[in-house]
């Protein structure tokens, strides 16, 4: 009888794709050793439940992953809480901030992203803050008061479920996106400014195509500051300087200067790559990996919004940083690392969005394609959208907004890259009739199964 010595797996990261890596490989191989090292101090939770902390739907065990504080104990997970600083690919060894130094037969690097800081004149003074990590949030909680004047930088997808959280918390909001509409990395041009619309109506300012050119101490802060001095000058007391609630100065280059009490910086983010330096390992906008989730490097693997993944639509290497994106690479990846061979069909851009109470969603490639053909369908007044992009006669793009019952089959059509024939004119006539042609052409065409939830209307 072989005896097969227990595999070391270490996992750098335990958000979402670390923990669904290390629990697929819990489940099928017992006796393997798993260690999961996270960050932040805090519990593994979802960035995505961020906005219900916010408006108070949830509290901050709301955010956890899994509910259970002994969950990973019960699974012999071991959890470290520690940031790695060095990875030596050739000892097969992770050195972390603690002093520690972890050897590992398999190792998974799932370390997320991190708010990119603009380079913005004033960005790091008291009162101007990122929404990305749960210490973000318990910062703004104690800053964004209803009635508070809140202007937030970004209006991509992070920004527009920030937004919502902050609009329904009773601030005065004001929103700053550099592009021509709302998330414009995710939505046509008709669709985002079609939220944007929506966002006005709603009682958010939101100015697109426009920048904050600067941030500044506001009038009254100055004149606290300026009375302190004076103070401090003549022996009553000592100056002071601004902080977390005292007003900014907000120039926009529109010509606009706006005094308001917090700043909230949703501009974007970037990988946690800093710490692969020297490691060997191929990095382009993230770490490149093949349709197994492998590196360049035997035996280290990526996922989740570090993985630079096979686009399921171009076939081009992107980072598609979006959660059930982040779980099915770890599935992928944590399959390969207990050596199942399994391939990945290549990440599929899906973005689903709640915009104070208007959907809008797109997959696949919504910006179309050369030599494609595209149909639109809009209705300003009712908040309803609709854009489908062809490629011959499949669909390869789909944008909606306020029209839900298609969600489904648009993701159907284009991850079963079904052949529409003659539905692809009936389609050009009338978009809306999705599900029509979802019913007649995909059942004998693929084997994917659209979910029986989707087909109802």
């Amino acid at each position: 009888m072989t005896v097969t010595t227990p595999t070391r797996h270490v996992i750098l990261g335990n958000g979402p794709a670390g923990v669904v890596a290390a629990e697929q490989i819990r489940k099928q191989r017992p006796r393997d050793s798993i260690v999961m090292v996270g960050a932040e101090p805090e519990p593994p939770y979802s960035r995505m439940a961020i906005p219900y902390l916010l408006i108070g739907k949830v509290g901050e065990k709301g955010t956890y992953l899994r509910k259970d504080p002994d969950h990973f104990k019960k699974q012999d997970i071991q959890e470290i809480r520690a940031r790695a600083t060095k990875l030596d690919t050739a000892g097969k060894k992770v050195h972390l901030d603690n002093g520690d130094v972890l050897e590992y037969d398999k190792l998974l690097i799932a370390t997320g992203a991190r708010p990119i800081s603009p380079p913005i004149p004033g960005v790091n003074l008291p009162g101007v803050h990122p929404c990305w990590t749960l210490e973000n949030a318990r910062q703004i909680i104690e800053l964004a008061k209803p009635g508070s004047r809140v202007l937030q930088m970004g209006a991509g997808f992070i920004g527009c479920i920030i937004m919502e959280a902050l609009a329904l918390r009773g601030v005065k909001l004001t929103v700053v996106e550099m592009g021509n509409r709302m998330v414009p990395r995710m939505m046509t041009e008709g669709a985002g400014s079609m939220i944007r619309d929506w966002c006005i109506k709603k009682g958010v300012d939101v100015h697109c195509s426009t920048r904050v050119e600067a941030i500044e101490v506001g009038s009254q802060a100055e004149q606290q500051s300026l009375i302190a001095k004076i103070g401090s000058a003549i022996g009553f007391g000592t100056a002071v300087a601004a902080k977390d609630g005292a007003p900014l100065r907000v120039k926009l280059s529109n010509g606009e200067t706006l005094e308001v009490d917090l700043v909230i910086s949703a501009t974007g983010v970037k990988p946690n790559l800093d710490f692969l330096e020297g490691s060997g390992l191929q990095m382009d906008q993230g770490l490149l990996v093949d349709d197994h989730m492998q590196t360049n490097i035997k035996d280290v693997y990526a996922a989740g919004d570090v993985a630079q993944v096979r686009d399921f639509s171009t076939g081009e290497k992107t980072v598609n940083m979006i959660q059930p994106a982040a779980a099915d690479d770890a599935r992928i990846a944590a399959q390969n690392m207990m050596g199942q061979g399994t391939t990945t069909q290549g990440s599929l851009a899906m973005n689903v969005l709640d915009t104070l109470g208007l959907i809008a969603a797109s997959f696949g490639q919504w910006w179309g394609a050369e030599g494609g053909q595209s149909v639109e369908l809009q209705n300003k007044d009712e908040f309803t959208y609709l854009r489908l992009e062809f490629l011959g006669d499949v669909l390869i793009g789909a944008t909606s907004l306020g029209l839900t019952n298609h969600v489904g089959v648009m993701r159907g059509l284009i991850q079963g890259k079904i052949h529409l024939g003659e539905w692809k004119d009936h389609l050009l006539e009338d978009p809306t009739r999705l599900m029509e042609a979802y019913l007649a052409c995909a059942q004998s065409q693929s084997t994917w199964k659209l979910p029986s939830s989707s087909l109802q209307h």
